[in-house]
């Protein structure tokens, strides 16, 4: 096929359907043929009840491959992985754009390389080792993001619209959650996925301000033609500061109420492993979604090894806690990147420490550690004056999306380490996207810590740790009484207790709820938010009065008063519209 016949066919591909040879219109009625839909689509990929979620710039593939490394082997499909959000409009418009986003093959994505599909794939998406897969794009414009799907649908298992954004980006180009109030719209973009490409279309909502709304939002997705429906518990104004607990309840009352055929996911409120099988109980959904939660701990989704298997790469503490080491995550991610990415092997590295292992000899150890301080401090061997500064060569900026998420992947995994080693974070705030050798030495930075942790753990018999947990216990009980203990149902405090482990291992990180952050001073009101607050605040102040004078009232309207003039303490009944001032 030649490159203009290659291009003619996308562009028939892409385009809308118009009449037919009868001159019947057939667009909104035409669905591919041998396309499964619904719970029967759900369940030809596997079923999976755990989802890795659409972020952006941050679900790539290397990170996929690091999740899915910690599912069984035996059952790969437990796990659906999304893309992060595409962008429709600008998919369409650059090669260039395509292949800094989305890496099917090595070459750009086309008309001509989609028509002649090389028979080994690359990265995205690759049968091989990144199915199930769904790819999520951002749009408002049907036709668009119809073009833009054409491109994507020889390497994944669905198309996914975005509509659950609550960025100020999304506000500023009409798109994700702030499409919601323009409901023909969500439909006519669903729907003509629906009926015209090769593969189900699923979306990702948030949730409405009252039941009712959500619910008729979550019909109108259905029946445009979405396979699949992730709710998520949380409105569009919930974001940072403001982020809250999203609302499992609204979620369960939707699963009720839809068909049993429409699959249904969950999203909000997943910190832990165990929060996503509560979740799955409590609501009934099909699968959980986790996003920051995946972020914070890639392992999240897996079961925890049995007590005594946990080898090299998981820690368990004298009290049973435990969790995946940093240092053997960060390894494993690395030899991702070093294989899948770059294709080239990975350094030959020792053994992950064991506080079992065999200990070298005290001039040895001591020798080590000055040998570490030296590349810390950038001392070297020679003696005399410090050496001037040779100027760097100039690195090509990476376009490699796996490349380019290094750094913030790793900020969020090492959180609560570098909050503790200063030294560690310096070196990967200065480690620069392609630059694989200051990651490698920000890797042996990360296992040498580590291993000064466990052998302090085990020296003490856990009391370092103890001791640790307790200090930062102290530290918070003043936050405690500034944020208000009386109002527990709005604190964090308890679920950061259940959640905190010794800094060597993964762990989620909690967001301070709204009252909290409005405590601590985190988070400012605008000025409209501030005059909303102190309304509610009048109004629920005006409600508890008229519920205490009701309360007061006896069953014919009169008012309770007590006559305490002759001490008899004796109680009269005066009519309400008796009582008069003055």
């Amino acid at each position: 096929m030649t490159k203009s016949q290659a291009e003619s066919a996308f562009t028939a591909m892409a385009s809308p359907s118009g009449p037919d040879s009868n001159g019947n219109d057939n667009t909104s009625s035409k669905v591919p043929a041998k396309r499964l839909h619904g719970r029967a689509f759900y369940e030809s990929i596997g079923s999976p009840k755990f989802i890795l979620a659409p972020m952006v710039d941050q679900s790539e593939f290397a990170w996929r491959m690091l999740t899915r490394s910690f599912m069984s082997h035996s059952s790969p499909q437990d796990l659906l992985a999304y893309t992060p959000m595409l962008h429709a409009r600008m998919f369409n418009e650059t090669s260039k754009f395509r292949y800094s986003h989305f890496q099917p093959l090595r070459e750009p994505l086309s008309a001509e390389s989609i028509a002649t599909l090389p028979k080994e794939l690359y990265l995205d998406g690759n049968p091989a080792f990144d199915r199930p897969l769904f790819v999520q794009f951002c749009a408002n414009d049907p036709d668009e993001l119809l073009s833009a799907a054409k491109y994507v649908t020889p390497f994944c298992d669905a198309v996914d619209l975005n509509l659950g954004c609550p960025q100020g980006i999304a506000r500023k180009g009409k798109y994700g959650a702030f499409l919601q109030e323009d409901q023909d719209l969500i439909f006519n973009l669903i729907n003509k996925l629906h009926t015209e490409l090769d593969v189900p279309v699923t979306a990702k909502i948030r949730i409405l301000d009252t039941r009712e709304q959500t619910l008729g939002y979550a019909r109108n997705v259905v029946r445009a033609g979405a396979s699949i429906v992730t709710v998520h518990g949380r409105t569009r104004e919930m974001k940072g500061h403001k982020t809250g607990l999203a609302d499992w309840k609204v979620i369960k009352w939707l699963r009720d109420q839809l068909p049993r055929e429409v699959v249904m996911f969950a999203n909000g409120n997943i910190l832990r492993k165990e929060d996503i099988d509560r979740c799955l109980e409590e609501t009934g959904v099909d699968g959980v979604m986790s996003a920051e939660g995946n972020l914070c701990d890639p392992a999240i989704f897996a079961t925890p090894p049995p007590i005594g298997g946990e080898g090299r790469e998981y820690w368990r503490g004298r009290d049973g806690k435990g969790g995946w080491r940093m240092d053997a995550v960060f390894r494993r991610y690395m030899d991702i990147l070093y294989k899948h990415v770059l294709e080239v092997q990975p350094p030959i590295r020792k053994p992950l420490y064991l506080p079992s292992d065999s200990e070298p000899s005290a001039a040895t150890e001591k020798n080590g550690i000055e040998q570490k301080r030296n590349r810390e401090s950038g001392v070297g061997d020679e003696e005399g004056p410090p050496q001037k500064k040779q100027k760097k060569e100039k690195r090509e900026r990476t376009q490699n999306p796996n490349l380019l998420a290094m750094q913030p992947h790793l900020f969020h995994l090492l959180r609560s380490l570098v909050a503790k080693h200063h030294t560690v974070r310096d070196a990967l705030a200065k480690s620069r996207a392609g630059d694989i050798a200051a990651f490698e030495n920000v890797l042996q930075m990360v296992e040498a810590v580590v291993k000064e942790g466990l052998q302090e753990y085990e020296q003490t018999d856990g009391r370092s740790w103890e001791e640790e947990l307790a200090k930062g216990e102290r530290l918070k009980a003043p936050r405690e009484v500034e944020a208000g203990k009386e109002e527990m149902d709005e604190s964090s405090v308890e679920t950061v207790r259940q959640c905190e482990r010794p800094w060597w291992v993964l762990q989620p990180y909690v967001r301070p709820l709204p009252k909290e952050a409005l405590a601590k001073g985190s988070l400012t009101l605008s000025k409209k938010d501030r005059a909303k607050m102190e309304a509610d605040a009048v109004a629920a102040k005006a409600k508890a009065k008229a519920a205490e004078e009701e309360a007061s009232m006896v069953p014919n309207g009169h008012v309770k008063v007590e006559r305490l003039e002759d001490g008899s303490g004796e109680t009269v009944e005066i009519p309400k519209e008796g009582l008069v001032c003055g």
